[in-house]
């Protein structure tokens, strides 16, 4: 109850913030929408020399931007703005307050900053992913719907632990300001379908740094291109790299010597 108090709070206090810079939020969101435009343009001329890109169509693509989308937004609207915040505290000693709070140091680290607005591109995602499924004539069940919810929400795991073994880093690493940059050149290559890779690299993406988890996975899932083994190695994959992320993240804890160093 009291994480989610917490949460509570951080949410009113990064809505108020929202709300105090009106324009710089309305501002972002044209640029966004602006954005959008550019690369929905971009598959529109690819798809205007080709019908299929490694087996997928235009629909399914748009689909998988969707999806793309979706885990790109949770990226930017909650790790972006934290890695900052993260690496100075490492940095001035002001890590110590984080530890001294009686809530998990992940949580606290994870949330303290929420780029709201952010919330309107999670509905941008979730059109283009419908309007995607529905240009490809793919059928969905009810089945299938949940079984891409449950994968979504495991990719969303995998990309969140990657992270946080990345800014874990820091606590050995204090000059290591890269570790968003690393993060979002590993989550560009989940933009595009896994099978446009080859074998080599498929299964580097899959399973050694399991990217495409966060992507393709989950639109497989929704297309019915998954039997229940696949669907629970892909959930395994995703609690094994909290679990090992978790880990990095006490470790480094135990590195950290705080203020008084």
């Amino acid at each position: 109850m009291n994480v989610l108090k917490l949460l509570s709070a951080f949410l009113k206090v990064n809505i108020q913030m929202s709300l105090a810079y009106r324009a710089d939020t309305v501002v972002n969101i044209l640029l966004n929408l602006m954005w959008l435009g550019w690369e929905l343009l971009s598959l529109g001329i690819i798809f205007s020399n080709t019908d299929t890109i490694g087996g997928w169509g235009f629909g399914e693509l748009i689909a998988l931007l969707g999806v793309f989308r979706l885990v790109h937004t949770l990226m930017i609207a909650l790790i972006w703005p934290n890695t900052e915040k993260f690496n100075q505290s490492i940095r001035d000693g002001s890590m110590d307050y984080t530890l001294l709070q009686p809530v998990n140091s992940m949580f606290l680290v994870t949330f303290s900053r929420i780029t709201v607005w952010r919330a309107w591109d999670l509905i941008l995602a979730a059109i283009l992913i419908v309007v995607g499924v529905n240009m490809s004539g793919d059928t969905t069940t009810l089945l299938s719907v949940l079984t891409f919810i449950l994968l979504t929400v495991s990719g969303t795991i995998v990309i969140y632990s990657l992270w946080i073994v990345l800014i874990a880093l820091t606590f050995w690493f204090t000059k290591f300001d890269n570790n968003v940059t690393i993060l979002q050149a590993l989550l560009d290559a989940g933009r595009y379908p896994v099978t446009v890779y080859p074998v080599w690299l498929r299964i580097l993406v899959t399973f050694i740094i399991p990217i495409a988890v966060a992507t393709t996975v989950p639109l497989q899932g929704l297309r019915g291109e998954l039997n229940l083994s696949r669907v629970l190695m892909f959930v395994t994959i995703g609690i094994a790299s909290f679990l090992v992320a978790s880990q990095v993240w006490k470790a480094g804890l135990k590195q950290y010597s705080g203020a008084s160093s």
